[in-house]
């Protein structure tokens, strides 16, 4: 596991380079490389998790002609390292990233087919004429961030937004439509970001650069989902017999393995698997000082004590979280609104205080199942209903009609012409030509899950140093999951269902029986007068600060603010949220339109957006 970061056809001082290097030494402060050429240069940190005392990068074939830096964990790496010895190539070390050089020299542009693991890889080929590859894996669990140049040729590349950032030719504009995609989705979906300049290779994605044919991104097909259909009963036991044995093949390290337990289905599911084959396996579970609504560490406390497990309760502080945001949100790079991200941060701290370094956890399910509540609501919507505009609201931070409300002016007219990221989204799935499920699951597992969720996970986990390892998201458990049928994930108002038959020999009933529930802060209840969230969120969201930048109408801000106080809600709470972590992101990186907008003066706002200038401050 590591961070990895490059440039092609630039000119990057050494100074800089290191700099882009120490702005994710956090995620890979074991070992830090980096190998420069005529106007390249690519780069890793190392966080060590296989063969400890090798895994020295780049990894190299053909004397320095090719070239590899790579983040990620490839599982097969063993499998891969003796078919490739019997045709010749010989390996200094058992560290998995070691492959790839001569798995790519094997099969070229098609070496991905063969890895099994979490990947994001950087190949120098320097054989004739320099060419640039990236590579991300079928899931988009290792998140990579590139800004492109076409004008000049030039490409950057980083594992985070902040390293990215920190390039000399990287522009920090931001995106302007960007205020809208976020409070539609909670974060920009796809591969756009909040930044204008920088993009995401999304899923199963292969780029390509040289100087002659320029950048070009092509995305494998997607894997073909299993042929077997199995009736319910038996499905149940296929499910489980297939995670099990992913469980099994990710509690591959060198390193003691720890596992997330939240108290749900998916996480504890995992516990009680990986339980099985690590003798008193490491367990986290994150709750909050004080009483509050939703307290889950009961139930992670009896799925540990069913599994054997050595449990941790990591308990944090309310009064911590104002600064604890501004760290979370700068990690990220850019917004997200679920509250989840703070707990998420906080834990895996944790995690990495007690030594552990790598942590399984029980991420996607719920998209691969059917789990979400949106879910179940558009299939069971009768005919005639739109359920497409029902599960489009409900992905959405603040309701549309709040959402309206709360813009500038400005900001309304310019979406009435830019189009907005919730009307893009019902088009896609009305568009889809298939059953209500499979529209929503191709939407969830193909842009809201890397979007939203794992790139969440992959940030937060390695800001800590900690490699999140997530057995739902290896290819076997995906096809299966898509290719069972509708009403094996969902019916009626239950969704998962056979993940939950599947689960039922190892899960106690309290478990299986209790209704879902998101793992994420109470913020209804922390965002009340008197909490010292509330002070916070009141303090960033001053009428002065929303007039500087000129998205948000501060008289509807202030109102809901008010509402909040007054008769607390989750919606008021949430929408109240969104738009702290939104305007820390501006603070934290500094971007804006230094008052122009929407100051317009009848001028076009598409205009003085484009012309403003704008400046980035790299937070450490």
């Amino acid at each position: 596991m590591c961070r990895i970061f490059g440039f092609f056809d630039a000119c990057v001082s050494p100074h800089e380079f290191r700099t882009v290097s120490l702005l994710q030494r956090h995620g890979g402060p074991d070992a830090q490389s980096s190998v420069r050429g005529d106007g390249w240069g690519i780069g890793s940190n190392r966080l060590a998790i296989i063969d400890l005392d090798g895994g020295n990068q780049p990894y190299t074939e053909l004397d320095g002609a090719i070239l590899v830096v790579f983040n990620g964990e490839i599982y097969n790496h063993r499998e891969l390292r003796a078919r490739l010895a019997k045709r010749g190539y010989r390996f200094t070390d058992g560290c998995d990233g070691s492959v790839i050089p001569a798995l790519y020299l094997e099969y070229n542009t098609s070496f991905c087919a063969h890895l099994d693991g979490m990947y994001a890889v950087a190949i120098m080929d320097l054989r004739g004429t320099p060419l640039l590859m990236l590579a991300t894996d079928d899931s988009g669990m290792k998140s990579l961030y590139y800004s492109w140049d076409p004008g000049h040729g030039r490409l950057y590349f980083s594992s985070e937004i902040p390293a990215l950032l920190s390039f000399p030719g990287v522009d920090p504009e931001p995106w302007l439509p960007g205020l809208d995609a976020y409070l539609a989705t909670k974060t920009p979906m796809g591969e756009e970001t909040t930044f204008k300049n920088i993009r995401v290779l999304p899923p199963a994605a292969l780029a390509t650069l040289t100087r002659t044919a320029g950048f070009q991104v092509s995305r494998r097909p997607s894997p073909a989902p299993s042929c077997q259909r199995v009736e319910f009963p038996a499905a149940g036991i296929t499910v489980r017999e297939v995670l099990s044995e992913q469980v099994r093949r990710l509690l591959l390290a060198d390193v003691p393995i720890s596992a997330i337990t939240s108290g749900g289905l998916d996480s504890s599911f995992v516990t009680a698997l990986a339980a099985e084959a690590v003798p008193s396996l490491d367990t986290f579970n994150i709750a909050y000082t004080g009483q509050w609504p939703a307290d889950e560490r009961g139930f992670a406390a009896e799925v540990a004590k069913r599994s054997g497990t050595n449990h941790h309760q990591v308990l944090i502080d309310p009064a911590t979280f104002p600064d604890l945001l501004a760290k979370v949100v700068w990690h990220l790079g850019q917004p997200n609104a679920d509250p989840i991200t703070l707990s998420t941060y906080a834990l895996f701290e944790q995690v990495r205080a007690a030594g552990f370094k790598v942590a399984l956890t029980g991420d996607a399910a719920d998209e691969l199942f059917g789990g979400y509540s949106r879910v179940k609501a558009a299939v069971a919507a009768a005919p005639g209903v739109d359920w497409v505009a029902g599960y489009v609201e409900a992905l959405a931070a603040i309701p549309s009609s709040l959402r309206e409300r709360l813009y500038s002016a400005e900001y309304r007219d310019y979406l009435v012409h830019q189009g907005s990221a919730a009307a893009r989204i019902a088009a896609q799935l009305r568009e889809s030509g298939t059953s209500r499920l499979e529209a929503i699951s191709d939407f969830e597992i193909g842009s809201r899950l890397p979007a939203y969720h794992l790139r969440r996970v992959d940030h937060l986990s390695m800001a800590h140093g900690v490699e999140a390892r997530l057995p739902f998201c290896q290819p076997s458990v995906v096809r299966l999951a898509r290719s069972l049928p509708d009403k094996h994930k969902v019916s009626g108002d239950q969704g998962k269902r056979v993940l939950y038959a599947a689960a039922r020999p190892y899960l106690p009933a309290s478990v299986l029986e209790r209704p879902k529930q998101p793992f994420t802060l109470p913020i209804v209840a922390m965002l009340r007068d008197g909490q010292p969230l509330m002070t916070f969120a009141r303090d960033v969201l001053s009428s002065a600060q929303l007039r500087r930048e000129g998205l948000l109408d501060p008289l509807a801000v202030h109102g809901l603010l008010a509402e909040q106080a007054s008769r607390p809600s989750e919606q008021a709470a949430l929408a109240v949220w969104s738009l702290l972590i939104y305007t820390l992101w501006i603070d934290q990186f500094g971007v804006g339109w230094s008052g122009a907008y929407p100051a317009t003066n009848g001028r076009d706002p598409i205009t003085l957006a484009t012309s403003a200038q704008h400046r980035i401050e790299v937070a450490r």
